[in-house]
């Protein structure tokens, strides 16, 4: 009797314990919260498309329109001009750059000089008997013949005979051996081709210039060129004599400018077309960098958008009757650094004009208008 009892009181335990622990489950259960809709607020803007100008942004770096590099072509000790061979000289055309001193030189181009007299004046007694129709123009000759001076070219032949006379008493070959040294004595005197300044000089007052050695740079700042590359794509948009706008890195100052050549290569490292801007103004100076806005063409019944509003590179989102977001494919002509020129819009759709961060197809949202946050922020 006693062995039941225990066995109906642990029975009656366990199904305590069983309802206990059952009980003791379900009060831990919370019930599940409904999920809330969440509408995003966006900012649009209403498509009207019309003619948006194709604007091809790039830079470069300022170089000279006409530029030389100053090499001696002769042996000398550079002699003092009066004025400074120094860099942000400047000279007028025709003055003189540099000079190296050529007195030894020029004492044996006197002396051909000389020598080339000698043999004019033998040959006259023999030209006044046998050539006398001859024989006046080469006495002209001799009389203006100056040693100090360029040498006068010699009378022309006027015949056969006069010429095998003069070639046999190796007059021309004399004549033209003094014009080479001539020639070369001038080489000892730089002259400015054209008014501009001295960027560069690498030699001093006494240094001794050997033959082939650079001096410096020489620069007109009349004129400079901007080098641009622009996409191999937009090559074709290119024109020669249209209106570029030139502007420093700080977009402080602008200038105005016109490409004066296109190249007609594409290249194949970079796949880019070289292009060529011609720009005047005293505020400028050779390697300073510019941007260049160079505008090639209208795309009419097109929009501009910022890139960061086109999906995919041929997406964009728009609002359907003010609550619900959907999306649709455009055609994109032309992409710059910051927007894109797209169309296939049709004329009144709402479009985003910010991005939405998460956006999808059948997301709702509630239209925000652009001037009330404009009016309500400080």
């Amino acid at each position: 009797m006693r062995k039941l009892a225990l066995a109906v009181i642990g029975v009656l335990m366990l199904v305590g314990a069983v309802f206990g622990a059952k009980k003791l489950i379900d009060s831990k259960k919370r019930p599940k919260p409904r999920a809330r809709k969440v509408v995003k607020a966006v900012f649009v803007e209403e498509v009207k498309n019309g003619s948006v100008p194709i604007v091809i942004e790039a830079n470069g770096r300022l170089t000279a329109t006409r530029r030389i590099e100053l090499f001696s072509e002769v042996q000398g000790v550079f002699k003092n001009t009066g004025r400074p061979f120094k860099p942000g000289q400047s000279y007028r055309k025709g003055e003189t750059l540099l000079r190296l001193d050529a007195n030894e030189y020029r004492a044996s181009v006197q002396a051909a000089k000389s020598n080339l007299y000698n043999l004019v004046s033998s040959i006259m007694p023999d030209l006044r008997l046998d050539y006398p129709e001859v024989f006046p123009k080469w006495q002209e000759y001799l009389a203006s013949f100056d040693i100090e001076k360029s040498t006068p070219p010699l009378p022309k032949a006027a015949s056969e005979q006069e010429k095998f006379f003069i070639t046999g008493r190796n007059i021309y070959s004399t004549y033209y051996n003094v014009k080479n040294l001539e020639q070369r004595l001038s080489k000892f005197t730089i002259r400015a081709p054209f008014s501009g300044v001295l960027t560069e000089a690498l030699v001093t007052e006494g240094t001794l210039v050997r033959n082939g050695q650079k001096l410096g740079s020489f620069v007109n700042t009349d004129a400079y060129e901007l080098q641009v590359s622009v996409p191999s794509e937009y090559g074709y948009l290119l024109k020669v004599k249209e209106p570029v706008i030139l502007s420093n890195l700080e977009g402080t100052r602008t200038y105005q400018g016109k490409v004066v050549r296109v190249n007609a290569a594409v290249d194949a490292a970079s796949q880019t077309v070289s292009a060529f801007v011609q720009v005047k103004d005293e505020r400028l100076k050779e390697g300073m960098f510019l941007n260049a806005s160079l505008s090639s063409k209208n795309e009419e019944n097109a929009i501009s958008l910022s890139r960061n509003l086109l999906q995919h590179n041929s997406e964009i989102f728009y609002v359907v009757n003010d609550t619900v977001l959907n999306s649709m494919n455009v055609s994109p002509v032309f992409f710059s650094d910051k927007n894109v020129v797209v169309k296939g819009i049709p004329d009144g759709t709402k479009i985003l004009s910010k991005p939405v961060s998460g956006a999808y197809p059948g997301m709702l949202v509630t239209i925000v208008d652009d001037s009330a946050e404009a009016t309500s922020q400080p």
